[in-house]
């Protein structure tokens, strides 16, 4: 029981948690458009000028964007456990 607990404490494993970082620094700032968005394209683009700042920039804004594609793999993943019996 304690180790559940404990695994719903830890914010990366927590939906709402996640969402929340989602919606603010993954998308922030929000005008003109997303920052990850700005930065994804640079990178489609072929990365041409970006320094170490900004890959770092993209690690920091794409982080909750990881976090929540994990826990999407580890739902999907637990829905779809073969039932050993």
């Amino acid at each position: 029981m304690e180790q559940k607990q404990a695994k719903s404490l830890n914010p990366i494993n927590n939906w709402g948690t996640v969402l929340i970082f989602c919606a603010t620094l993954g998308l922030a700032p929000f005008l003109p458009e997303p920052h990850i968005w700005g930065k994804l394209r640079w990178i489609a683009g072929g990365a041409v000028g970006m320094k170490l700042v900004d890959w770092g920039d993209f690690a920091m804004h794409g982080l909750p964007w990881v976090f929540l594609i994990r826990l999407i793999v580890l739902e999907v993943k637990k829905r779809f456990r073969p039932v050993q019996g």
